[in-house]
């Protein structure tokens, strides 16, 4: 690994350790990234915003996900028929 925190968070999927705790609710996170995205659905708090219509969202995988709405984008192909 590159960085020491990268193989101490790597280390975690080994070890089972979860150290970063929400405060509202039982759930647990190996990192602290984790969390704050979890934290976004007590808070309600969405930082993603659509440039194409007014929908927002507490992730950017998800906003990625979305934008294939506008521009037609459709990435997966069934291998058994032409859709």
């Amino acid at each position: 690994f590159m960085y020491k925190q990268t193989l101490i968070m790597h280390q975690r999927v080994h070890t089972g350790e979860r150290p970063f705790a929400c405060a509202h609710c039982p759930k647990v996170f190996r990192d602290k990234h984790a969390l704050t995205e979890h934290q976004r659905v007590h808070t309600g708090e969405r930082p993603f915003a659509c440039a194409h219509c007014p929908k927002a969202f507490r992730d950017k995988k998800t906003l990625t996900d979305h934008q294939r709405v506008h521009t037609g984008e459709r990435p997966f192909a069934c291998s058994s028929c032409p859709k």
